[in-house]
């Protein structure tokens, strides 16, 4: 028996919500519907896929490998109806994207504007979450491309690097580091300091641990934050300094908060910033056309004006 589309998206359905209730409200058909389908498709296969029991449905030995290739199958299809969506229109289809929380707010609304005017009728659908998150759902199928720090490891992807992003301290003004006349600081100018970073899950807080481990800096143990905004408004109550990528830095940090900027001495620590899609789906060329359109519009790495500590020529 070979199974029909809507039973195998019935099954990943059941598979990734573990209810026969909530799977069909999903797939938008009855739950008498699903576990119809479902039950065809376990005896046509031969194999039982689901257990079920009072404490809710579980999937078999079986049912792992068999969902495992639904998904396969199903991405499979998708990716066949968006190699005929490219074949008429480049970027034709719904674009599904998935961006880290440290990007999204600081790179996308410049981006984007130039996205709507060099494809007027791209549809984009954003999806905010943390790598780890977006890069499984990626590999799932329900997000077609992802704009987050790079390396992301697997054979199966392809990254397209975007640019290189610096990272620059953020010190209360009556820090240490924030006072005198030094234009620069050098990484290990932060040995012994109290370093605020983003809580675990958070690809940034692995960067800036990478950084301070290599100065001699400790964490602090006081916060950690969910999003760069918090820690900002937590350096500025003094709680420490941290590190922060050149554009939150530019937008999060405002004259009158009472924080000082500084630059790093060349080589800067740094960040990269790129796409990352499927190898094999169909829109990769349409994917690097986007991404050469978005390297196009890379902002300048300046210090903000007015902001305390910052003078003029200090980011250049």
């Amino acid at each position: 028996m070979r199974p029909s589309i809507r039973q195998l998206e019935y099954s990943v359905s059941l598979a990734e919500h573990r209810h026969f209730g909530r799977a069909a409200r999903a797939c938008a058909v009855t739950q008498p519907a699903l576990s119809a389908q479902i039950q065809l498709l376990e005896e046509g296969l031969g194999v039982r896929l689901f257990e079920r029991s009072r404490r809710g449905v579980f999937l078999t030995r079986a049912g792992e490998a068999v969902i495992a290739r639904a998904r396969d199958a199903l991405r499979s299809l998708d990716d066949l109806v968006g190699a005929a969506d490219e074949l008429r229109e480049p970027l034709a289809a719904p674009l599904h994207l998935g961006v880290i929380p440290t990007v999204a707010p600081y790179l996308l609304p410049a981006w984007l504007k130039q996205i709507r005017v060099a494809h007027p009728t791209l549809r984009l659908l954003l999806h905010e979450d943390q790598t780890d998150r977006i890069v499984e759902r990626l590999r799932h199928g329900e997000l077609d491309l992802l704009l987050l720090a790079l390396p992301v490891p697997g054979d199966d992807l392809e990254a397209f690097e975007l640019f290189e992003e610096p990272f620059w301290l953020a010190a209360p003004a009556d820090h240490p580091l924030a006072r005198g006349g030094r234009r620069r600081v050098v990484e290990q100018d932060l040995e012994g300091a109290a370093v605020l970073l983003l809580a675990d899950g958070h690809c940034l807080r692995d960067q800036a641990l990478s950084i301070c481990r290599t100065a001699g800096a400790r964490e602090s143990e006081e916060v950690r934050a969910s999003s760069l905004a918090t820690l900002v408004q937590m350096v500025a109550g003094g709680l420490g300094v941290t590190l922060l990528p050149a554009t939150a830095a530019a937008i999060e940090v405002h004259p009158g908060d009472g924080i000082v900027l500084r630059r790093f001495r060349s080589p800067e620590p740094a960040r990269r910033i790129g796409l990352v899609w499927r190898k094999a789906s169909p829109r990769g060329q349409a994917f690097h056309q986007l991404g050469a359109l978005l390297r196009s519009g890379v902002p300048r790495f300046q210090l903000p004006e007015g902001v305390a500590g910052a003078r003029s020529g200090e980011g250049d």
